[in-house]
């Protein structure tokens, strides 16, 4: 299930949100090599990394990370602005309605083969649409590979390129703005095969408090 964590919460995920962003420094710096995020303590964090992120962590049966997103707001300074300003023609979206998902990352042990959209990050991805709606949130900004706006469309969330690809890192990357409403949960929850909601209920402690 995917566990949504923000400042509230932290504290009964600190295991967890440690080995999150490990598994980002796996990912973003051993595995594709941007040295420029390289830590020496092999924990790859940022100074979007604050009070205001939501992590998105998957986790299996055992309680380890096996997928990770994160989302910021857009009333504030995000990554697109101020780190990826060229990929953005024009003033980068902003408003209370749309949040910033990056970092995404699956580990290797839940990656698969194959043209088939990964388990792990369809549940990420569906996880944000489960959690913004109830909340006002009806789209999301992101910085990805070209290929992947094809995926969103037939995920039915209506992607707009925000301006033209640029290369990073050795790859092909869009900012893109995808709107989403009810049918694209739909469209979701028929692409995993399965309505049952994704998002973990909130831990002990968190309950009693709201309680």
């Amino acid at each position: 299930m995917i566990h949504v964590v923000t400042a509230e919460n932290m504290q009964d995920y600190a295991g967890a949100i440690d080995q999150a962003f490990r598994l980002r420094h796996r990912v973003f710096v051993e595995e594709l090599g941007w040295s420029n995020l390289a830590r020496p303590d092999r924990r790859e964090i940022d100074e979007f990394d604050d009070e205001h992120a939501v992590h998105l962590l998957a986790l299996d049966e055992s309680e380890s990370v096996i997928g990770y997103s994160r989302l910021l707001p857009t009333t504030r300074p995000y990554l697109l602005p101020m780190v990826l300003p060229q990929l953005c023609e024009g003033a980068a979206p902003s408003g209370p309605h749309i949040v910033e998902w990056g970092r995404i990352c699956v580990a290797e042990c839940a990656r698969t083969s194959g043209r088939r959209l990964n388990p792990t990050a369809l549940a990420l991805m569906t996880a944000i649409v489960e959690w913004g709606l109830p909340r006002g949130i009806t789209s999301f900004v992101s910085e990805m590979p070209t290929s992947w706006i094809l995926r969103l469309l037939q995920l039915h969330l209506r992607a707009i390129p925000l301006g033209l690809p640029h290369e990073i890192e050795g790859e092909e990357i869009v900012a893109v703005e995808a709107a989403f409403d009810r049918r694209s949960l739909r469209q979701l929850q028929n692409k995993r095969g399965d309505i049952r909601s994704v998002l973990a209920p909130p831990r002990a402690s968190v309950a009693r408090l709201a309680s």
